[in-house]
């Protein structure tokens, strides 16, 4: 390399630790799925004196969060397990670096209050909404499982969550497959209804992934951020309803979808262990019995467990 391209990396370099870096302070980029993530942290108080700066970007569901993460433009961002997996098996450089885990019970199928369908058994030959390698997708994967149906026993429409909540308002799909507020939407100010939630059928597994450059990086603000993260999670879990305020004025939620929202927040902080692993074995096994998943990418390397300390 001659002194001229020295020069040329020597400009870039100092460009890009110019852009991670405010007031002498390092930038962490952290992604938020509609609010819950900052909120939390904000409602929790544990920010208060962080030594870097956060700068936030929320995304409306886990798949484009996922995919900013990859690409570089956050450092961080909390996803569940199906979605998570589904996108480090196509590919992309990213690692879970702390597990939750939930009851399952945020995610569920909803029909209209006026629908037909009663049981899993009726979703045969339906038209169902939800996003590709979501969460929402492994979970009708595993209701048409238990209902003894196959996959290609449904139509399935992949939509993100506002198109599909307005074909659902719509009519023009059966079922939709959706998560967290999404439902308290549908189901305290429109019509719709709880047709099966996950509750027994999925792990309930979540995870805050980073990106391979910022574990590279930033692992000190990483590991001091999963400390303050575990610590508003387990804050959460005993304070619904002061979380739900931050939450109504983070994300322009109604009241009661807040309320609703923050009390199905069961997240409880877990070790990154031999178990997630395995749960994430069989998320991609399920994946791939349908063709969702055509990669052998082994999940063991989505999982970084040298943050575990930072549950203590």
């Amino acid at each position: 390399m001659d002194r001229r391209q020295l020069l040329v990396a020597g400009l870039a370099f100092a460009g890009l630790a110019a852009c991670s870096r405010t007031g002498g302070l390092t930038v962490l980029k952290v992604g938020s799925q509609r609010g819950s993530t900052k909120a939390v942290l904000l409602a929790s108080g544990v920010l208060e004196g962080a030594p870097y700066k956060i700068e936030w970007s929320e995304f409306p569901a886990a798949a484009p969060l996922l995919e900013a993460l990859s690409a570089g433009a956050v450092d961080l961002g909390e996803a569940g397990d199906a979605p998570f997996l589904f996108a480090y098996a196509g590919g992309a450089r990213i690692k879970a670096v702390q597990a939750g885990r939930s009851g399952g019970s945020a995610t569920a199928i909803l029909v209209r209050k006026d629908s037909p369908i009663r049981s899993p058994g009726d979703l045969r030959g339906k038209r169902i909404a939800t996003g590709k390698g979501s969460i929402g997708h492994y979970l009708l994967l595993r209701v048409l499982e238990k209902a003894g149906l196959k996959a290609d026993d449904v139509s399935v429409v992949f939509l993100n969550p506002g198109d599909a909540k307005a074909a659902f308002t719509a009519g023009s799909i059966d079922a939709w497959v959706t998560w967290g507020s999404y439902i308290g939407l549908a189901t305290l100010h429109d019509t719709a209804r709880v047709l099966v939630d996950g509750d027994g059928l999925l792990s309930g597994y979540g995870y805050e992934a980073a990106s391979e450059t910022a574990i590279a990086t930033k692992r000190p603000q990483i590991e001091d951020f999963l400390k303050r993260l575990a610590k508003a999670r387990r804050w959460a879990l005993n304070n619904p309803d002061t979380f739900a305020k931050v939450l109504a004025r983070e994300t322009g939620l109604s009241d009661d979808v807040a309320l609703y929202t923050a009390r199905s927040y069961r997240f409880r902080p877990v070790p990154i262990d031999a178990v997630a692993i395995e749960e994430g074995r069989a998320v991609l096994d399920r994946f791939r019995s349908v063709g969702g998943v055509n990669t052998t990418r082994d999940p063991a390397g989505a999982f970084d467990a040298s943050f575990n300390g930072a549950l203590a």
